[in-house]
């Protein structure tokens, strides 16, 4: 007979403890253990005839390298993320936050690869709700099967019986098996339920796409293990309060892991945006201060982005400081390079910085953008709105290179642009193809002169 024992497991990071602990050692969180009962299998050593139709090892020479071909998911940002497409028997794991658009997203690719039935589990909805969902994205419903159930046993025997091109479950916190005795959204059924579903998409040759909730920090719920059972991990990014989202992949074993794609929130569901440079710039009907496009790069793909900031004179003591879509430290540090190497006096000055169309940028070419912005924000004066930025600025005040130069300055000439200005150190690299003026610059300093004409006597007003 098998033994039983019980273990204390975090729900947060799995780490198990024989005793219940009040913080974890390994992610820190307090309160998180939970009594978990684990039975020990009885194992058996094998008959020969089992090992005989088990996998044996095999030459690398001898293993057929022809690829799959990969399933059209009719998303062409999804195609790309995912390397050309879905591959079969592939499992994905989708993650965000709540309201983002991951039921959205998943029931809308469910209804639009109508080449084969797609079932569609739901955990957290029911039929009706569903239903009016589908009704607003559009067509498809005839090849989209639909069905509320946690029980993972039910799902699987649907499943094969169905026989489907594309599973979906949403979400797989809310599964449980019989095989354990733990609620559903435990460290244990996690990890049982992924490992069935990942046996059945690689048994079947099916694609298997789990969408995942997150923690309040921004990461994936569950153990950690759930992303190394998984294929693919992608993270849908993005403020519910904007039309905007973004989703990247942070792990992806069939292509790479740097692309993107932008989609947009409308009534009848999510939108592909394929010039997002266009969107993300704004058309204004006439020149403001305080506002500057950067040319950046999100994974490989170039965009153009505005960047908008506001510095006014403190009104209380301390002043105030606030960044919304990059690193407020980042802001912090541009302030004091500014200050510092720059001779620019904004220490009682409240600076607020944004960045335009709800996206989070973490591309550090964005930095030249922001002093722009700041500096002519500062003047009052507007920068020329046919001209674009992109650098590094260091702690030292100078302006250092960034990569895929070309990308940049083709998407800013592509765009209409008539300038851009760039780390000096770049213009190395640069053809000579390009028919947009190029500006190099070594130093922060000389930003303001080449922007407002300002020299240095005038950096302090």
């Amino acid at each position: 007979m098998a033994k039983t024992k019980t273990v204390y497991i975090c729900q947060q990071c799995g780490f198990e403890s024989p005793k219940w602990l009040g913080r974890c050692p390994s992610c820190n969180a307090w309160n998180t253990f939970t009594e978990e009962v684990i039975a020990a299998k009885e194992v058996t050593r094998p008959a020969a005839s089992m090992l005989s139709s088990a996998n044996k090892p095999r030459r690398l020479s001898e293993i057929s390298t022809a690829l799959q071909a990969r399933i059209d998911t009719c998303h062409g940002e999804l195609n790309r993320i995912l390397g050309g497409g879905m591959v079969p028997g592939s499992v994905i794991l989708l993650g965000g936050e709540p309201g983002i658009g991951k039921s959205t997203l998943a029931l809308q690719l469910a209804l639009k690869m109508n080449q084969f039935s797609t079932l569609y589990v739901s955990g957290e909805e029911s039929e009706q709700q569903i239903k009016l969902r589908a009704e607003r994205l559009g067509t498809g419903m005839e090849h989209c099967l639909v069905l509320p159930e946690v029980n993972l046993e039910n799902i699987l025997e649907h499943a094969a019986k169905e026989k489907p091109g594309l599973l979906i479950v949403d979400s797989i916190q809310t599964l449980s098996s019989e095989m354990l005795d733990s609620s559903a959204g435990s460290v244990p059924q996690i990890k049982e339920c992924a490992s069935r579903l990942l046996r059945y998409g690689k048994q079947t040759a099916t694609p298997v796409l789990l969408i995942g909730h997150i923690t309040k920090d921004g990461s994936l719920a569950g153990p950690k293990v759930l992303e190394h059972i998984v294929d693919v991990v992608l993270q849908f990014e993005g403020d519910p309060q904007y039309m905007y989202r973004v989703l990247r992949a942070t792990k992806n074993r069939f292509g790479s892991t740097s692309e993107l794609g932008i989609f947009e929130m409308r009534e009848n569901g999510l939108s592909e945006v394929l010039n997002p440079s266009e969107i993300l710039i704004s058309h204004r009907d006439e020149n403001l201060s305080g506002v500057a496009v950067a040319a950046t790069l999100n994974g490989l793909r170039p965009l153009l982005i505005e960047t908008q900031a506001l510095v006014s004179s403190a009104v209380y003591g301390t002043p105030q400081r606030s960044a919304t879509g990059i690193d407020f430290r980042r802001l912090n540090m541009l302030l004091a390079v500014l200050e510092k190497r720059a001779g620019f006096k904004l220490a009682s000055k409240d600076v607020f910085l944004n960045i335009a169309g709800g996206i989070k940028v973490d591309d550090p070419a964005l930095d030249l953008a922001i002093v722009g912005a700041i500096l002519s924000s500062t003047f009052d004066i507007p920068v020329n709105p046919n001209i674009c930025l992109t650098g590094e600025i260091g702690l030292s005040g100078e302006v250092r290179p960034v990569i895929r130069i070309e990308q940049r300055i083709s998407e800013a000439e592509k765009l209409g642009f008539d300038a851009i200005i760039v780390p000096a150190f770049n213009t190395k690299n640069i053809s000579s193809r390009h028919k947009i003026k190029i500006h190099p610059v070594h130093k922060v300093e000389q930003l303001s002169a080449l922007l407002f004409g300002k020299k240095n006597q005038s950096m302090g007003n």
